[in-house]
């Protein structure tokens, strides 16, 4: 049976201003989880099969992704903004806290979450993002800079949009089965529905607005990462 025909429901939710697209399944505790860049709430879609037994499992689709809403400016991506939205879903869904699993851009919006809402956060689960510190740090050493050399290309107008359109969404299609330790972890289907979904109007701007907004969050927040007790959020 496909994954595109299990049981999951399709819902949206308001917050921080702005509509939000997610799937979920199960009943129980809270498990919110964030995707990152440029996947959409289908990255999920084994683990919420899995994770639907024992939580109520919501998978998002963050702002500008997908069937979410899509703000035009820069400023809209801001961290700050980010976490606001995960507030917002989570006292909208009705809890007041809950299990949260993060990867890549989502594990970073997870990280600055745990700090602002300690109290919100009973597990914290990241992949593919270090602390916040640890992150900031390496951006400062020139090998690290080589490696994200992406995130100042994303920096230039326009251009970057061409790039992620260019030839059916080619670079897409590049980042999954290029860079996959396992090829054969995405099927021609999986890669198609990315491939939808990043093509939908506005999506190519949005999500790289997430790192025209990145550094200046960064630097702003670089005297804020002390030593955060987060013993009792990890598993």
């Amino acid at each position: 049976m496909s994954v595109l025909e299990t049981n999951w429901q399709h819902k949206y939710i308001n917050t921080n201003g702005i509509k939000l697209h997610y799937v979920t399944q199960g009943e129980g505790k809270l498990m919110l989880m964030l995707h990152g860049f440029p996947e959409f709430w289908y990255s999920w879609r084994h683990q919420i099969v899995e994770f639907s037994q024992n939580y109520k499992v919501v998978a998002l689709d963050l702002r500008g992704y997908n069937d979410s809403e899509k703000p035009q400016e820069i400023s809209a991506y801001s961290l700050q903004e980010l976490v606001k939205d995960i507030k917002g879903v989570i006292t909208g869904l009705g809890y007041e806290s809950c299990i949260l699993i993060g990867h890549d851009w989502g594990g970073g919006i997870a990280w600055n979450f745990a700090y602002s809402y300690p109290e919100m956060v009973g597990k914290l689960i990241t992949l593919n993002m270090p602390h916040p510190a640890k992150l900031l740090e390496g951006l400062k050493t020139p090998k690290q800079l080589l490696r994200s050399w992406y995130i100042f290309f994303f920096q230039l107008p326009i251009i970057p949009e061409l790039v992620y359109q260019w030839n059916d969404y080619q670079v897409i299609a590049s980042l999954f089965t290029d860079m996959a330790i396992d090829k054969a972890a995405f099927t021609s289907e999986d890669i198609e529905i990315y491939k939808n979904a990043a093509a939908k109007r506005g999506v190519a701007t949005a999500t790289i607005n997430y790192y025209r907004s990145v550094f200046p969050t960064l630097l702003n927040q670089e005297q804020n990462w002390g030593i955060l007790d987060i013993s009792t959020l990890m598993i």
